[in-house]
């Protein structure tokens, strides 16, 4: 038998805990569900229902993997007095559709509850960005033209390369009022961008111009593909609100495809074109 099963802490990609989802099928790197997400101080999160949004990944785990995840999560059946967390079912929200699964929760009143997270992303609430960062940029931050303007090219001279991002698509669905935005969207495909390392400095001025704060652009961490070898704890920015797909305006589709030349492939950059021709 198997069960969907929602994870937003140490089981995720890259997270010390994975490897027991190791053989698990993943549904979705980018899921989120109902409810409000802490820091135990312990090392891991702890999540409560609630009306805020936890992000998280989706797996499909068979019986053996499901006893796994309940001993660590020290889950001992329901309504055990002995439970550290609840097991239960929610709906789970990816790109392209809606799934029930398991999520394992605490109450109102554990000790868990040191700090809430904001954002509700614990891989981005634990990432330490003092340092340097790996940063994946696919839109027109891949522009230093656009660097250059606003001061801050500087910031963005270690370029690494080609990066590619399997398993999702590049889309246009944040509009604004003269047309839309780049997003990436997991619905399967690949999206070639630009890999830098980044300075904190970087990072910072990525959080105001990607609306991080007004909720334009949500920070995250990601996988990608770079010289043959998969690089984790790269950070991106997807949107918040999709909306249909809607053309970009021209200024914002150079920025891209000028962005884009030298380092992404002609045939990705073609496609790019034709897409933004279609809409």
């Amino acid at each position: 038998m198997t069960h969907y099963v929602f994870v937003y802490g140490t089981l995720r990609k890259g997270e010390s805990n994975h490897d027991l989802l190791k053989d698990a099928h993943l549904v979705a790197e980018q899921a989120y569900t109902k409810g409000v997400l802490y820091d135990s101080g312990r090392g891991y999160p702890a999540m409560t229902v609630g009306e805020g949004v936890v992000y998280g990944e989706l797996y499909e785990v068979n019986d053996f993997e499901l006893k796994a995840l309940d001993q660590l999560e020290g889950y001992e059946g329901e309504g055990s007095p002995n439970n550290e967390y609840e097991r239960i079912a929610q709906d789970i929200q990816t790109d392209v559709s809606t799934i029930e699964a398991m999520v394992y929760v605490v109450g109102e009143q554990s000790p868990l509850l040191e700090t809430q997270i904001p954002r509700g992303d614990w891989r981005i609430w634990n990432v330490d960005t003092t340092g340097e960062t790996l940063y994946f940029a696919y839109g027109s931050c891949m522009d230093t033209e656009r660097f250059t303007l606003q001061g801050v090219a500087q910031h963005f001279t270690d370029l690494l390369g080609m990066a590619k991002l399997p398993r999702y698509t590049l889309r246009f669905n944040h509009p604004r009022p003269d047309g839309g935005r780049a997003d990436i969207v997991e619905e399967g495909g690949e999206v070639e961008g630009k890999l830098y390392r980044v300075p904190q400095e970087a990072v910072e001025y990525l959080y105001v111009r990607e609306g991080v704060e007004t909720n334009s652009y949500r920070p995250a961490l990601i996988s990608v593909e770079h010289n043959g070898k998969v690089l984790h704890n790269v950070l991106t920015f997807f949107v918040l609100d999709k909306q249909p797909d809607l053309a970009p305006p021209d200024h914002y589709a150079t920025e891209i495809l000028r962005g884009g030349a030298g380092t992404l492939s002609e045939a990705y950059l073609q496609k790019i074109q034709h897409y933004i021709d279609s809409l």
